[in-house]
């Protein structure tokens, strides 16, 4: 970032705050208040966010509550995460597979660089047999959801893999007020039940929920996208302990409709709802079980999580055709079994430096992942021709970390922060060659600068150091596996440098806004490509951009909601190919008006909208422009029953989820095949109604 640009923007925030000074509270804003608490500067957002001023380290930063998430309607359960403003949640295969997300410059693809957890849990699978940080939330229960606290930036000494663009903390709600059910039908064969509710038991309380759903969708083969999730949560608290037990229950099935060639169904050889191989799809498997404890006491916090999970995938795509195999295609067979455990331990001390508030956190983290087997086979009609490469893997990853945080004067708070990550791998390949053991180490400093509240507006300034991992069989490769030609290994951890500055403010009666301009450099773009066994190496990248946030409460009944974002994403080694990253999203936007209590109604309106993005490096084949557009209509018909009706793709608009390019080869074409976009269409105009009742 040019520094010219940089104190431009501070000083035009400065001169929107006037420069009025205002006295700071005694307590540090987030970190000596109760994390569970509610803070109480954020009522009169009607309770919909906790983004008030003195609540955040940067400007970035932000929490959603249960009341804002269940007031919108969502198309999938992975939509959730659009309520971090700048995330954008497609899809580019069946419904039961992990959603694709983009983010600050970033295609996500399934989750590398974007850390997402459910109360502590991690969602990112590493080493995943589809994709580096494959993030499925299937198994969420969006009822159940209490709040999203996000972070965007690699400025936090508590975040480590993954976190790079930023992070999102779910977590679920501990009781109900009232037990819940509702049903839920629409076109398409879509179904869904959902029964919860909470009582006590012992010294806590007990919540217990089910969900049941099935859905066709619009696709000429149909989807037939069936899952089960069910939850037992246990809450309670001796003394000034508290204590919490969570088990979670998940499997689905579906048959694919991935990406078409856009030749295709230009040519009118294929129906954009239609499959060119309709055998595609998968089946998965998702148990957990994890646990709290949490004291505090005034000059004190500990807190201790850990967790067990056990998952299990059989993923059949084709996403070339004919390209490699002219006889059976190239269906290839993804498969993995994962055992996956782990521990998040936290201690701080409040205190004072000379008569400043002062509080010291530390932190320990550990992870172990064991996947055996996992496996890529060639297959057609979901029947294996072959091992292309099977591996045995075992991965384990130790963090620890350390938090200062100061406040200096009533309108300077400093937060300063390193942590040190060591991770291992071990493979055990079907490829002898590409058997083999790693390590890498890695130390990220960070450092964030609160100033203010100056007439209700405060500053940030924050830096830090970051990094995502490579999938462990990349570490040790030697040989590709499809083509059996020689490769380097990858470096196991590889390193990001983030920085922004922003500000925020309640200025305006009822409004918050926040600004922030960032900027983040990686030492690579390689990913391990779960499709064709090996990593696809890349240079390293730098990106850039602004974020506009906007929350306001236009009277007790209506909530108005505006982000923009833009990016831009560039590779940073000279290269003839072009310098733009595939797929890099560069400009978002998404407006939302949400109505609560208006009598016996109420009702949202949400419109997203992504731009056009380079496909390929010379930025000579973009992909075209989204915008969707969700509509819900609520009536209260007494006390306990309520009917909703929401409409996605309220106005019917054709578009495409994702696009890419690349070669493909359908039935008559060249050898070599054909450079194409392959495109996921959304899906049309679609009605569900939802039957409620409370009890």
């Amino acid at each position: 970032m040019k520094p010219s640009l940089i104190l431009g923007l501070a000083g035009a925030l400065c001169a929107v705050a006037h420069a009025q000074a205002q006295t700071a509270p005694d307590s540090l804003p987030s970190q000596q208040q109760d994390p569970v608490q509610p803070i109480p500067a954020t009522v009169r957002v009607s309770a919909h966010y906790d983004n008030g001023v003195g609540t955040a380290d940067a400007a970035s930063e932000g929490t959603v509550t249960a009341a804002l998430i269940a007031s919108r309607p969502a198309l999938r359960p992975g939509e959730v995460l659009e309520f971090v403003p700048g995330v954008i949640v497609t899809q580019h295969s069946g419904d039961g597979k992990a959603n694709q997300y983009f983010l600050r410059g970033f295609n996500l693809d399934h989750g590398t660089d974007f850390a997402t957890f459910v109360d502590s849990m991690p969602v990112n699978m590493r080493t995943h047999a589809h994709g580096q940080g494959y993030t499925d939330l299937n198994f969420l229960i969006p009822e159940l959801i209490g709040k999203i606290h996000y972070r965007k930036g690699p400025y936090y000494a508590d975040e480590g893999d993954f976190a790079s663009a930023g992070a999102a903390h779910m977590g679920l709600v501990d009781k109900l007020d009232r037990g819940l059910a509702a049903l839920t039908v629409g076109a398409d064969g879509y179904r869904r039940a959902v029964a919860a509710d909470s009582s006590a038991l012992g010294a806590g309380n007990l919540l217990y929920a089910v969900e049941l759903a099935h859905n066709d969708g619009p696709w000429r083969t149909p989807e037939a996208f069936h899952k089960s999730s069910a939850l037992l949560r246990w809450t309670g608290a001796i003394g000034i302990d508290r204590f919490s037990l969570t088990a979670m229950a998940y499997r689905g099935a579906w048959h694919a409709t991935s990406q078409i060639p856009l030749r295709a169904v230009q040519g009118g050889a294929l129906d954009e709802f239609a499959a060119v191989d309709p055998s595609d799809g998968g089946h998965t498997a998702r148990y957990s079980l994890s646990a709290e404890w949490r004291r505090r006491t005034a000059d004190t916090l500990s807190e201790a999580h850990a967790y067990a999970v056990r998952s299990d995938l059989a993923l059949y795509n084709d996403f070339t055709y004919f390209l490699d195999d002219p006889v059976n295609g190239d269906q290839f067979l993804q498969t993995e079994r994962r055992k996956m455990g782990g521990f998040d331990l936290a201690h701080t001390w409040f205190g004072q430096l000379a008569g400043r508030p002062m509080n010291n956190a530390v932190g320990l983290q550990g992870r172990f992942d064991r996947i055996a087997p996992l496996g890529l086979y060639a297959s057609a009609r979901q029947r294996i021709l072959s091992t292309t490469a099977e591996s045995r893997v075992s991965e384990a990853s130790a963090a620890a970390w350390f938090q200062n945080t100061v406040q200096w004067t009533p309108w300077l708070r400093s937060i300063a922060g390193v942590r040190w990550d060591r991770y291992r791998f071990d493979v055990a390949s079907s490829i002898l060659e590409n058997s083999g053991t790693a390590d890498d180490h890695v130390a990220s400093p960070k450092l964030s600068l609160v100033f203010g509240p100056w007439n209700k507006t405060e500053f940030f300034a924050n830096y830090g150091e970051g990094f995502h991992s490579n999938d462990a069989r990349g570490t040790t490769a030697h040989l590709a596996a499809r083509e059996l030609e020689p490769v380097d290994p990858v470096t196991p951890l590889v390193k990001t440098r983030g920085a922004e500055i922003g500000a925020r403010s309640e200025i305006v009666p009822g409004l918050q806004s926040s600004m922030a301009l960032w900027g983040l450099r990686s030492a690579s773009e390689l990913v391990f490509s779960g499709d064709a066994g090996d990593t696809s190496p890349s240079r390293a990248s730098k990106r850039s951009g602004i974020e506009w946030n906007n929350h306001y409460v236009a009277n007790r009944w209506l909530l108005l909601d505006l982000d923009l974002a833009w990016s831009r994403a560039r590779y940073t080694g000279v290269d003839a190919a072009g310098d733009h990253v595939p797929g890099a999203v560069e400009k978002v936007a998404s407006f939302g008006a949400t109505v609560n209590d208006a009598g016996p109604w109420s009702g949202a309106f949400q419109l997203r909208w992504f731009g056009p993005r380079p496909l390929i490096e010379d930025d000579s084949v973009r992909s075209s422009s989204t915008a969707i557009a969700y509509l819900r209509a609520g009536y209260r018909i007494d006390r306990r029953w309520q009917l909703t009706a929401d409409v996605f793709n309220l106005f019917d608009h054709k578009a495409s989820d994702v696009d890419y390019y690349y070669a493909s080869r359908l039935p008559g074409e060249p050898a070599g095949g054909v450079d194409d976009i392959h495109y996921h269409p959304v899906e049309p105009r679609t009605l569900r109604l939802t039957l409620r009742t409370t009890f």
